[in-house]
């Protein structure tokens, strides 16, 4: 009876599987499509990608918008942090002096910092088609800007870089709390701004000589 048993089990069993595999339907087969159609969209992404990969960023801003947006508003507190105003009721001095200041600071540096390397993407544009890049005679426009960083591109990047170096060196002064040599680097900074400014922005300005 046992073995009797066993078979018939067996049979209904053979034919239970048999059943499922004439539903197309079947929850293993729609996961098996879905894991199918899966794998060919993945396959066509990375080949996709994979022919973009000279140049897989998606620079949408133009450096204008960038220096107004995140370098302008990330360097302004920095350079501001150490000041001294003459008043009539005598010096008022500002200096960062909480923990909270200086993690402000430093936030600021960071981003100042890692906005460097958003300069250098190949393929951004110097500004919209509209916008004027010239608040002075001596200025040039985004044409010829963008014609001369393509044609000095390797002293752009050194120009961005040191950019990403001088607030590199802000970082420490932050990190050591020490605000003398905040100040020095608040100059570096400056210098290197205005460096690549000069070169490539406004490159026949006269600097004067008194």
């Amino acid at each position: 009876m046992q073995r009797q048993f066993t078979s018939v089990a067996c049979i209904a069993l053979l034919a239970l599987a048999s059943g499922c595999e004439k539903q197309p339907d079947s929850a293993n087969n729609i996961a098996a499509n879905i894991a199918a159609k899966t794998t060919t969209a993945v396959a066509s992404a990375v080949a996709t990608e994979s022919s973009n990969s000279v140049n897989p960023f998606k620079p949408s801003a133009t450096l204008q918008e960038i220096m107004l947006s995140v370098i302008d508003p990330n360097v302004d507190p920095i350079w501001n942090a150490i000041s001294t105003e003459v008043t009539e009721q005598g010096e008022i001095e500002t200096r960062p002096d909480s923990d909270e200041d200086w993690a402000t600071l430093r936030n600021h540096a960071i981003s100042l910092r890692e906005a460097s390397n958003l300069l250098v993407i190949e393929g951004r544009a110097v500004a919209h088609s509209h916008a004027n890049t010239s608040s002075h005679e001596s200025e040039l426009q985004a044409d010829a800007i963008q014609a001369l960083i393509a044609a000095q591109w390797s002293e752009f990047i050194a120009r961005a870089h040191a950019l990403h170096d001088a607030a590199n060196l802000a970082i420490e002064a932050i990190d050591a709390k020490n605000v003398e040599r905040l100040e020095e680097v608040g100059g570096i900074i400056e210098h290197s701004c205005e460096g690549c400014h000069s070169q490539f922005w406004y490159p026949g300005d006269k600097v004067p000589t008194h």
